[in-house]
C-alpha cells in the first residue's frame, strides 16, 4: 500500500509515519519542506515547497492508496501572513485533491481540521454545530472540510476529516500556533524553563494528547467508508481543561509552578477565546475513537514519551 504523508517531517506526520511503518506491506512517501530527522527505514522522502507542483509528480509517480494531508500553516501564523495561509491551507489542498481526481481509483484521504473551524460558540459543541470561524486559520480549515466533502461526494477521494482538539503536550520548541502556550506551560517548567501563559487562567480549552491525536488520524484511515456516510467530518474526543488546571497538574507531576507567569496577549487571546472549550462527540465515540481520561494523564504521557518516564 502506497501512503503519502504531507507534513511528513512534522510533529504529527512523523508519529503517523512511525505508526504505519510498523505495519506490513507499507510504502511511505513523506513530503515536507525539510527532510525528517529520522524517517522510517525504506520511506521515500520528498523535500519540496507544498505550494509548488513538483512534489505532486514525485508522490504520484505510482498509484496512491492513501494520504494523510497534515501539511498546514498554523493558527497565529495564518492570521499574520494571509497569503501564506491561503497558499498552503487552501490552494495546496485543492491541488492535492485535483491530483487525486486524476487517479482511476480514489485514494483514502485523512484531513485534520481543527476546533478553530467552529468559531465562537455559546455552550457545548456537538455533532450538529455549524462552522462560524472568526480567524483565517479556522476559515481555511473550514474551506478544506467543504472541499473534502465535495471531492468525496463526486468520487475523487474517499475523504475523512477529523477536527482535532488543541494538542498538548507537544515536545520541542514553541511554534507559531496561537495555542502553543498550552504545551509550553507544561513542557518548559518540566525542563526547568520559564513559560508565559498569554490568556486568562480560567479560559476553557478543548485538548487531547499527542497519543490520542495520532490514534485519531490512524483510526480515521482504518474506519470503513460506510461508517462515514455522507458526513465526512467529525469531532475528535478530548477533554475540557483550563490553564489554571494545567498548572495544577504540572505541580502534581513535580514541576515548578512558579516558572509559569500569566501575561495576557490580546492578539493570542482574540484567537483562542473564539475556540470551543466544551464538546460532545457521540459519533466519534460510537466509531471507536480514543478519549484521554484527564489532564494528569496528558502530563504523564509527555513525561513517559519525551522525558523517559
Amino acid at each position: 500500500m502506497r501512503i503519502v504523508i504531507t507534513g511528513g517531517a512534522g510533529f504529527l506526520g512523523g508519529r503517523v509515519a512511525d505508526r504505519l511503518a510498523a505495519l506490513d506491506d507499507m510504502s511511505l512517501i513523506l513530503v515536507d519542506h525539510v527532510a525528517p530527522a529520522t524517517p522510517p527505514a525504506g520511506a521515500t522522502v520528498v523535500v519540496d515547497d507544498i505550494t509548488g507542483g513538483a512534489w505532486l509528480d514525485a508522490a504520484f509517480a505510482g498509484p496512491v492508496d492513501g494520504i494523510f494531508h497534515l501539511a498546514a500553516v498554523v493558527s497565529a501564523q495564518a492570521e499574520t501572513d494571509f497569503d501564506l495561509g491561503m497558499a498552503v491551507n487552501v490552494d495546496a489542498t485543492r491541488a492535492l485533491f485535483e491530483r487525486c481526481r486524476e487517479q482511476a481509483t480514489p485514494p483514502r484521504l485523512v484531513f485534520p481540521s481543527s476546533i478553530a473551524a467552529f468559531g465562537p460558540i455559546v455552550g457545548t459543541v456537538d455533532d450538529t454545530t455549524g462552522n462560524r470561524p472568526r480567524n483565517s486559520y479556522g476559515i481555511e480549515k473550514a474551506i478544506g472540510e467543504l472541499l473534502l466533502a465535495d471531492y468525496s461526494r463526486r468520487g475523487s477521494i474517499d475523504g475523512r476529516c477529523v477536527r482535532l482538539p488543541t494538542i498538548t503536550v507537544r515536545p520541542g520548541k514553541p511554534n507559531k500556533a496561537a495555542s502553543s502556550f498550552a504545551s509550553g506551560i507544561i513542557r518548559e517548567p518540566l525542563n526547568g524553563e520559564a513559560s508565559v501563559c498569554p490568556v486568562v487562567g480560567d479560559l476553557e480549552l478543548w485538548v487531547a494528547s499527542p497519543r490520542a491525536a495520532v490514534d485519531a488520524l490512524v483510526h480515521a484511515f482504518d474506519t470503513p467508508t460506510a461508517a462515514w456516510g455522507d458526513d465526512r467530518s467529525l469531532n475528535v474526543p478530548g477533554l475540557t481543561t483550563t490553564p489554571d488546571a494545567m498548572v495544577a497538574a504540572l505541580g502534581r507531576a513535580g514541576g515548578d509552578t512558579s516558572l509559569v507567569s500569566f501575561e495576557r496577549d490580546p492578539a493570542i487571546e482574540a484567537i483562542v477565546a473564539t475556540w470551543p472549550g466544551r464538546m460532545e462527540t457521540p459519533r466519534a465515540d460510537a466509531m471507536g475513537f480514543h478519549r484521554d481520561t484527564d489532564i494528569d494523564a496528558l502530563v504523564r504521557a509527555y513525561v513517559e514519551d519525551e522525558l523517559g518516564g
